[in-house]
């Protein structure tokens, strides 16, 4: 049986404020499914560390992206 990878979409960054080595305005971040956070108004996004954090959600615009754009961005080189 294969695990299932978390869900996963992209975002758009629109703020940085505090956070401006971590993140990009204007830049693309991929968002990782985390319930508990939403509740909270965050999100879990990769950051330019590489790592997923916790920021508020009111720092992205979700993105909507063309199937063949979403697979090119989820393979791994």
């Amino acid at each position: 049986m294969s695990k299932s990878r978390p869900a996963q979409s992209f975002v758009v960054c629109i703020s940085n404020r505090g956070h401006p080595v971590a993140l990009e305005v204007r830049k693309l971040y991929q968002r990782l499914a985390d319930a508990k956070a939403s509740r909270l108004g965050l999100l879990r996004v990769v950051d330019e560390s590489g790592e997923d954090f916790l920021y508020p959600a009111a720092f992205f615009m979700p993105i909507r992206l063309s199937g063949a754009l979403l697979r090119a961005l989820r393979r791994r080189r």
